[in-house]
């Protein structure tokens, strides 16, 4: 909006300018038809012509005197027909000035209808993020007060154990401690990760891959946006995490949700018993050494003909790096796209594809008119400059056990 601003200003400018310039033409021009002789000479036609008519009385000269009648006439005519394309230029310079007035007036609502809309849009935002910090704080406030009623029953018995004079466990003592370390991580997510629904249409792409039947298991399941959406569709699903409070968000929706280490868990299945495999943003947080275990774990647990999904941050993309990546600190280290395509494809799944998702097409740097050469020039670095930075910001390695 700030470029569309100053492009409109530029251009109510230079219609300033045109303007003055014509009202400078315009003057000049009515000044020389004020300042024209024709008016004078006029007068002296007709004086002539009153002269010729009282000396040329006599009949013999009466042929002379026509003549002379028709120059001072055809003269006349001459003058008239001059006096006529002046005020027509006159006229035609009055009405382009008309018409550069109306322009300039076009172009001043324009820009004031920008500067206008730039400034309720400006409102319409702040308001909406105001709106959106105390929804989420709300939601924060809820899940805390809800957080405190179990700490209280945790600290009541911790105080008990005391009341003994006996020392606390470190596991007591965690009991009360990790909880607010969960909410905490779960307030973060709440914040940047974004609404409920836009990660439910981010993850819908991902649909195609599971079919009813046998279960899906959704690694880190967090807000269980995925299971959701798996539900709505027909096609059974277990969620698991290492936030309890994320688990205690999906089991008051209903979801068949628990608290569980993924390489325990994984273990646990029956090999060939899962329809599916399904992970978001969480493969980021795992060292190289358990991200590997858990693939090949994976594999095993698999039934044939059934996929695995593992969506993750986009480390290619400079923008997704800085801007998504390292906002949350507790990322282990970025997944390149090729390395996690090569231990899903050592680990035994085929046909593995990496799709992206989550475009930054407003991010974009803008091309330029391609009219010359120096232009699509400029255009190919600009793609990939484009290409460097603002590739889109999350991906996925898609494989399928055969």
């Amino acid at each position: 909006m700030k470029r569309t601003i100053e492009k409109l200003t530029s251009k109510r400018q230079k219609k300033e300018k045109d303007l003055s310039t014509k009202l400078q033409g315009l003057k000049k021009k009515s000044q020389k038809y004020i300042d024209s002789k024709n008016t004078q000479t006029f007068r002296q036609t007709l004086a002539e012509l009153e002269k010729s008519i009282k000396t040329k009385k006599k009949s013999k000269r009466q042929q002379q005197f026509n003549h002379q009648i028709l120059d001072i006439l055809r003269g006349l005519h001459s003058r008239l027909e001059e006096d006529r394309n002046q005020t027509g230029e006159l006229f035609a310079s009055i009405a382009e000035l008309v018409e550069y007035n109306s322009e300039l007036t076009d172009a001043k609502d324009k820009e004031w209808d920008a500067l206008s809309s730039n400034h309720v849009s400006m409102i319409f935002k702040s308001m909406e993020w105001k709106i959106d910090k105390l929804a989420a704080s709300y939601e924060d406030a809820s899940i805390l007060m809800k957080k405190f009623t179990l700490l209280k029953e945790k600290l009541n018995r911790l105080l008990a154990v005391l009341e003994k004079k006996d020392h606390p466990t470190p596991a007591q003592v965690k009991e009360i401690a990790q909880p607010l370390d969960d909410f905490q991580y779960a307030g973060f997510e709440n914040r940047h990760r974004g609404s409920e629904e836009d990660v439910k249409k981010q993850q819908e792409i991902f649909l195609p891959y599971f079919k009813p039947g046998k279960p899906v298991l959704d690694l880190g399941c967090g807000r269980g946006e995925f299971i959701d959406l798996l539900a709505e569709n027909g096609i059974e699903a277990e969620g698991i995490d290492i936030n309890e409070q994320m688990i205690e968000t999906c089991t008051d929706k209903g979801f068949n949700c628990r608290k569980a280490d993924i390489l325990e868990t994984l273990a646990a299945y029956q090999d060939g018993s899962l329809g599916g495999i399904f992970s978001s943003q969480v493969i980021e947080h795992l060292p190289p050494s358990y991200l590997k275990r858990m693939i090949e774990l994976a594999y095993f647990k698999l039934a044939a003909g059934s996929h695995i999904v593992l969506e993750t941050i986009n480390p290619v993309s400079v923008f997704s790096l800085v801007q998504i990546y390292y906002l949350d600190i507790s990322h282990k280290q970025p997944v390149h796209p090729r390395a996690l395509k090569f231990l899903m494809e050592s680990a035994g799944f085929d046909n593995v594809e990496i799709t992206y998702s989550s475009p930054l097409e407003a991010e974009k740097l803008k091309e330029l008119p391609a009219s010359e050469e120096p232009a699509c020039i400029l255009n190919e670095n600009i793609d990939k400059l484009n290409e460097l930075l603002y590739s889109p910001s999350n991906y996925a390695a898609i494989g399928i056990k055969t």
